[in-house]
């Protein structure tokens, strides 16, 4: 899937995981991927099981209900340096996500999807070349080597 610059944000700061999975899915949105009403799924789905994958990053994407509103796959990338808390109320462990990839497929897309980016992001180094980016370029050229 070709990586869009703009639907990547550098330098974002996010008081709460729901302004960071709306702002993730709101670039999903204005690029035609999917309907507003995705992105309320985006958070009913980070509700029902967190989105956080570990390593620093978080994945938020629809429930499978919410398919319906998928017009074409992609893919948003939001860059947070000083990290947002996707920790549930409850859990003891603060859970930062420095990268917040916004996901949507078609069919079963998103599945290929969250495989390539869990893959590339299993190396906490691949992570903090994202984290890391001062530019949109830079952020495209390291998960497309990935591929």
């Amino acid at each position: 899937m070709e990586l869009q610059k703009n639907m990547i944000l550098l330098n974002q700061t996010f008081g709460t995981k729901e302004e960071a999975i709306r702002e993730s899915g709101r670039l999903l949105v204005e690029a035609g991927c999917v309907d507003e009403a995705y992105v309320d799924a985006m958070i009913e789905r980070n509700e029902m099981v967190s989105t956080y994958m570990g390593n620093f990053i978080a994945i938020p994407h629809g429930t499978d209900e919410a398919k319906k509103f998928v017009k074409k796959s992609g893919i948003s990338i939001i860059q947070v340096p000083q990290g947002v808390d996707f920790s549930t109320a409850g859990e003891d462990e603060e859970k930062l996500a420095m990268v917040v990839f916004g996901i949507a497929g078609i069919d079963n897309e998103h599945l290929d999807i969250l495989q390539k980016i869990a893959i590339f992001c299993s190396d906490v180094d691949n992570v903090v070349k994202l984290v890391d980016a001062t530019s949109v370029e830079e952020i495209i050229a390291s998960l497309e080597e990935a591929e």
